[in-house]
């Protein structure tokens, strides 16, 4: 039976019989979330309520396609009902102070524990001086100092008179204490002494020496009365103020007497300030001090450093988190994952404390789900390692990509790692999950949960009306005009062909929502009140003239005969193959001239695209099943002695893909029969081996770029597209193409096998083997047949000659 042409109603299905009745989407109820993601959002319901390690999610799917919506969505639902995390706060280690120590509070307690520390302090710096500057602590402090000083007096007085006794004196010279002899109550001079008799200046000498040893003697003991009065002096400042700082720390403790380890910590604190209480009495600036070529602190600057370990570093504050935290990364870098610690200069070098630790999204996020681009994440250098090392290890460890690399050996902070109990969401498409899977061995034990989101949804009457409601929620959340109902149909319509699918909805709401934002611009530009069916074509024809400044070019090289395409006419070995040329997110089709011809040989297809590396594997692939199929049909009792050749006219790029091997395969059968082809025709689709036409991508691009090519050279009525017959499904044709077609100047003909399509391209019947083992007079595949019989008997009468030729040489010689 001859292959009838579709009709227009097969060409682009009409939306209208199953919508709802309405006249606006201010009459839809709007969609309360995300439609046909149902497999999608069970994942994401699995993936939160597991609390086990290593049950991180993967959300993988094409841009657009509501990722992002439907898990904000959902974990603002979820983690509503969850606990709000505790707050965390770093504080200074006493005992190690590089070593700064977590404390976990419980939620909205990190400030209050800052802020009471904060006043503690200032309490003191007006409690402390006080006390120093009060009349008992004065007279108890000038009586040590007194005490110190009556000690020196006595001593140095014995001595003194000790020496008067022997006659010598003790002086105070600059260079310090010297004894000297004195007669008649005047120092002796050196010449006097030296012409005194031995005897008697031995024995003064003998004096002075002794002398001289109680004053060593004297002298030695000075630095331990001195520190023994500076003991005193600390031992009084811990007595006076020990009872102002258990005052200051009383309400904090307070406060906190149910958490044990800030209660540690606030003795520590104690303990510290009252072994360093003299920070809060301000001191001259010591004139070494002054005297130096460099700034130095003043006193103001220094104890405003030494008050700094009291302080308390908050860097995960939830007290206005209500529930689970939901933390987004946009800049997975490093040190924004695991935090950082900063620096600042100070006098010509750079310094840093703990109150210098900055969090990371990490830290914001401990204790509900973080959220990330898998690409961005990737794409930093150790982010995705210290990620898995994070998770593995569940705790977050603060490290800079120096110290990862073990590139620094200097001192420096060592954060205690805090706790993690942290979901971890990936966002990014298919091939980035397949290649993780296969090339990194922890990604599946740490992300054992994948959401695969649809990119299509069933077009039913069900899924329609959800549909429906999608568009009415879209435009009532972007704030844009009401649509009409005849421009719901057209974007349901477009939505098919987003999906290239007649019976399958786009998921892709991006895409969606981009057309009515658009389409809304252009209502208000036509000054509708609502976005008509007008408004909506409008944006699909503004939105292709932006981008189509290459298929226009495609275009005129063929109207212009630069680029070699007949729509009219028949010839021998020369049809019209149609591919798909795809510039950024924008496809359009257009017909390419291919060519066979052949030869005697072996049987080979010479594939010329393959043989100058143009030709892809699958188009490789797609020759060999062609030339499979000749075999098998007309070489069954004889050996095939042809050599073919094909190629793809003007062709400068490279080719691949299957879509055009039965295109390959009928202008092979037109160059054997020497039967003319129609030019009129466009050929596409795949064939296997037994001669069926396969389906293909792109069938409605490459529809309208033929279409295009017919139109502006003139529809005849003739020309048309042959298309697998299990494409028509997946037509979506625009409205000029089916308006054509239903004027009959153009026709789309589904073709299920090789024969049916030869049939339309030569006029000829593509005949059967009958009982004989012969294909009947008058069609193709007699004439195929008959001439590759012809082309074996020459083979072979040449192969005859030839060997009689040799034999007729040997026998001469």
């Amino acid at each position: 039976m001859p292959v009838a042409p579709l009709p227009p109603e097969a060409l682009r299905r009409n939306p209208s019989t199953l919508l709802p009745k309405f006249k606006s989407t201010e009459d839809v109820t709007a969609a309360s979330g995300v439609i046909g993601q149902d497999r999608a959002l069970a994942a994401i319901e699995f993936s939160a309520g597991m609390h086990h390690n290593g049950y991180n999610m993967f959300v993988m799917g094409p841009a657009g396609v509501g990722r992002h919506t439907l898990l904000a969505q959902f974990l603002e639902e979820k983690s509503k009902s969850e606990a709000t995390p505790p707050d965390w706060v770093y504080v200074h280690n006493f005992q190690v102070p590089h070593q700064p120590n977590a404390l976990e509070l419980p939620t909205g307690r990190g400030t209050e524990l800052k802020r009471r520390m904060e006043d503690m302090i200032e309490e003191l710096n007006s409690s402390i001086p006080s006390i120093f500057e009060s009349d008992e602590y004065r007279t108890r402090r000038n009586a040590i100092q007194t005490e110190m000083e009556q000690r020196h007096e006595t001593v140095f007085e014995s001595l003194r008179k000790k020496a008067v006794a022997q006659d010598i004196v003790m002086m105070q010279t600059p260079q310090g204490f010297a004894f000297a002899p004195v007669r008649e109550g005047e120092v002796m001079r050196p010449e006097v002494f030296q012409q005194l008799p031995d005897d008697e200046r031995k024995k003064i000498q003998d004096a002075i020496d002794e002398l001289q040893k109680e004053l060593q003697t004297i002298l030695e003991k000075l630095p331990r009365w001195d520190k023994e009065r500076r003991d005193a002096m600390r031992n009084l400042n811990r007595e006076v103020s020990q009872y102002a700082i258990a005052h200051a720390l009383e309400d904090v403790r307070a406060a906190f007497a149910d958490h044990a380890e800030c209660l540690k910590f606030l003795e520590d604190v104690q303990s510290n300030l009252i072994e360093n209480v003299d920070i809060f009495v301000e001191s001259e600036e010591p004139a070494a001090a002054r005297a130096l070529p460099f700034p130095v602190p003043d006193g103001a600057m220094r104890q405003s450093e030494a008050l700094r370990r009291y302080s308390v570093n908050v860097i995960v504050d939830n007290s206005k988190t209500r529930g689970a935290p939901v933390v987004r990364e946009d800049n997975p870098l490093l040190l924004y994952l695991v935090g950082r610690v900063e620096h600042k200069a100070q006098f010509g070098a750079l310094v840093t404390d703990f109150t210098l630790i900055k969090s990371g999204s990490i830290h914001r996020a401990n204790g509900g789900y973080l959220i990330m681009d898998v690409v961005k994440l990737l794409s930093q250098p150790f982010a995705w390692e210290t990620l898995k090392r994070t998770l593995r290890a569940q705790q977050v460890k603060i490290e800079t990509p120096a110290e990862a690399l073990g590139m620094i050996s200097t001192v420096s902070l060592e954060p205690e790692p805090i706790p993690l109990q942290l979901r971890v969401i990936l966002i990014g498409e298919r091939q980035h999950y397949y290649l993780l899977s296969q090339h990194d061995p922890d990604f599946a034990d740490l992300f054992k949960v994948v959401a695969d989101f649809n990119e299509t949804l069933v077009w039913d009457e069900a899924n329609m009306q959800r549909y429906v409601t999608l568009i009415a929620s879209i435009a009532r959340q972007q704030g844009l005009k009401p649509l009409t109902r005849d421009a719901v149909v057209l974007v349901i319509e477009q939505s098919a062909r987003i999906a290239d699918d007649a019976e399958r909805l786009s998921l892709l709401v991006g895409k969606i929502t981009d057309l009515l934002r658009e389409a809304d611009y252009w209502a208000g530009k036509n000054g509708h009140a609502m976005t008509s069916a007008a408004d909506i074509r409008q944006a699909i024809v503004a939105e292709e003239n932006r981008v189509d400044r290459i298929r226009d070019r495609a275009l005129e090289s063929i109207t212009r005969e630069i680029m070699l395409i007949d729509t009219d006419g028949a010839k021998v070995g020369q049809i019209n193959g149609l591919s798909v040329s795809e510039v950024g997110n924008f496809r359009f089709g257009r017909p390419t001239r291919i060519t066979a011809r052949i030869g005697l040989g072996a049987g080979k297809v010479v594939d010329i695209e393959r043989e100058v590396e143009l030709g892809g594997p699958l188009h490789s692939k797609g020759v060999l099943i062609l030339a499979g199929f000749i075999a098998a049909t007309f070489g069954a009792d004889m050996p095939l002695s042809l050599s073919a050749s094909l190629v793809f006219e003007q062709s400068y790029g490279g080719v691949d893909g299957d879509s055009a091997s039965s295109a390959e395969l009928y202008v092979l059968l037109s160059a054997i029969a020497e039967v003319p082809i129609k030019q009129s025709f466009a050929v596409t689709g795949s064939v296997n081996q037994h001669g069926e036409v396969q389906a293909i991508g792109g069938v409605n691009e490459k529809i309208e770029g033929f279409f295009d090519i017919c139109k502006s050279r003139g529809l005849t009525g003739e020309q048309g597209v042959m298309i697998p017959k299990a494409n028509t499904k997946h037509l979506v044709l625009r409205p000029d193409v089916v308006a054509a077609v239903a004027e009959k100047r153009f026709q789309i003909y589904p073709v299920a096998r090789i024969e049916e399509g030869i049939e339309l391209l030569t006029g000829m019947p593509a005949g059967k083997r009958g009982k004989n083992g012969e294909f009947p007079d008058g069609t193709i595949f007699r004439k195929v047949a008959d001439r590759l019989r012809e082309m074996t008997e020459v083979r072979q009468r040449f192969a005859r000659q030839r060997n009689s030729g040799e034999a007729g040489n040997d026998r001469a010689s």
